[in-house]
């Protein structure tokens, strides 16, 4: 496993050791920055089986269109979906050749619906959603499967990131995950950054080998229900 810049440094020795883990030296342009993450892991690794692209910025509330910032529409688009498409356009320099590998991209829940988040995000992970399926149309011919996961919201520091960092609090991440249960149409269990990863594992397993093209959704059947009407609730 490749892990960018520092980041290592948050990681213990012992899990460095364990998952295999090098840190990656990148160059500032973002086109270079993927090659280099590729090329890095197959000097290091000999090969490139697996890509999940996880990277992905969220944006400030913002209500009105009228007030929207294009800047930040742009590094939104930039992060979300132009480090998404990098990351398949150089996965599949190595895979190609090889015949085989699995590309897997971090959607979400707004990716299929609206009114889930700021105008960019929403916008950028449906872009995210049609990336999969027309890669995934592409690389079939050459055995390579592209897939996407689509969680429901996970209480994690991302969902704090518009907030000043002294309002950043445990009570704030606590209102985040009262707000999310509450509205979750299954009821009794907390999804967790390792459900999500649990499916990202699984679409890269050889237990999902004649998967390709999905939106894997992560959400406990939010996306497919609507509880307005009180039928059930």
């Amino acid at each position: 496993m490749c892990i960018e810049g520092n980041r290592k440094k948050t990681l213990t020795k012992r899990e460095r050791e364990r998952h295999r883990i090098e840190s990656c030296p990148l160059p500032t342009p973002v086109s270079l920055h993927f090659q280099a993450k590729v090329d890095f892991t197959v000097n290091k690794f000999g090969t490139l089986d697996i890509m999940v692209n996880n990277a992905g910025l969220s944006g400030s509330p913002c209500s009105d269109i009228r007030n929207a910032d294009i800047s930040e529409f742009e590094k939104i688009f930039d992060v979300n979906v132009k480090g998404v498409f990098l990351g398949m356009k150089h996965a599949a320099r190595i895979m190609i050749p090889l015949k085989k590998g699995s590309i897997i991209s971090l959607c979400s829940v707004a990716s299929v619906i609206g009114g889930l988040g700021p105008h960019p995000y929403t916008g950028s992970k449906h872009a995210v959603l049609g990336l999969t399926k027309n890669v995934a149309a592409e690389l079939g011919l050459h055995g390579i499967r592209v897939n996407c996961v689509s969680p429901y919201a996970v209480a994690t520091g991302l969902a704090l990131a518009h907030l000043p960092e002294d309002e950043r609090t445990e009570d704030a991440m606590a209102g985040i995950r009262d707000f999310v249960g509450k509205n979750a149409n299954l009821q009794g269990v907390e999804l967790t950054v390792d459900d999500v990863a649990n499916s990202v594992l699984f679409l890269a397993s050889d237990e999902a080998r004649y998967v390709s093209g999905a939106n894997l959704m992560v959400d406990g059947g939010f996306t497919c229900t609507n509880h307005l009407l009180q039928v059930f609730r």
